[in-house]
């Protein structure tokens, strides 16, 4: 959403909105006045979700056969999206199983193209609608022990800035990509690797919420969460063999 539009009233869908960042990001939409829907495939936690925000939950597998146009079918008119699901693994690559490859690429990168592509008809036929990319700082700098979701990740920031290339007229929808670190969530837990480093800590998924919601309402192209992370991504890509040596050094998880 563009020239200053606010989010009172507009429709945002957001995925992987049982727990986590998506989870916070409808809190903060609905406080802001938008209509969320919110989707997942717990249906407990996606109730309660929905629940708190005053939304509507639509139960759905993104990976699924036909998953993201029967999401897209069952939640009607969407002026925002918001594409939050994402999986992770760690480990490996050459321990990593095929078919765990295909899964994360999908969900982490696929599933939120199929969704845009889907939507993004009608949010410029309104003249108006915004895509919201959750990547990763795995997805700017690379992470040992991350290669295919540091991977998929790094698809969806070039994804979006392709899209913004695309997208230049006037009344065309916005397009931002939101690159957290670590953030206190269940996704550690579900990939099966806990995350251990001392630094940088764990930031609550509220304060990537924020970074949604201020990338809607300004129109911002790419948010990092925390803000500083922005400068070993802009370091490995103005000097890459500068980044190279006390990132080796430092190694472990994003």
């Amino acid at each position: 959403m563009r020239g200053g539009n606010r989010l009172a009233g507009a429709r945002v869908l957001v995925t992987g909105g049982s727990s986590g960042i998506g989870a916070a990001t409808a809190h903060a939409m609905a406080a802001h006045g938008a209509e969320v829907t919110i989707t997942g495939r717990d249906p407990a936690r996606l109730a309660a979700v929905a629940a708190r925000t005053g939304g509507r939950a639509v139960l759905c597998d993104l990976l699924a056969g036909g998953g993201p146009a029967d999401l897209v079918a069952a939640a009607g008119p969407v002026d925002v999206l918001v594409a939050a699901a994402g999986a992770g693994w760690a480990g490996a690559f050459t321990a990593m199983p095929p078919e765990g490859i295909d899964r994360l690429v999908r969900l982490n990168l696929t599933v939120p193209m199929l969704l845009t592509r889907l939507l993004l008809p009608g949010m410029i036929a309104a003249g108006r609608g915004h895509v919201v990319l959750i990547s990763s700082i795995a997805g700017a700098v690379g992470v040992p022990g991350e290669a295919a979701y540091s991977a998929a990740k790094a698809g969806l920031v070039m994804f979006a800035e392709a899209l913004r290339h695309e997208l230049r007229t006037p009344g065309a929808p916005g397009v931002s990509v939101v690159l957290p670190g670590a953030v206190a969530t269940p996704f550690f837990t579900r990939r099966g690797t806990p995350y251990t480093r001392r630094h940088p800590a764990p930031v609550p998924p509220e304060r990537v919420a924020r970074a949604v919601v201020a990338a809607v309402e300004t129109s911002r192209p790419e948010s990092y969460v925390p803000a500083w992370l922005a400068f070993p991504a802009r370091l490995r890509g103005a000097a890459p063999a500068v980044y190279r040596l006390p990132a080796r050094r430092a190694g472990g998880s994003a």
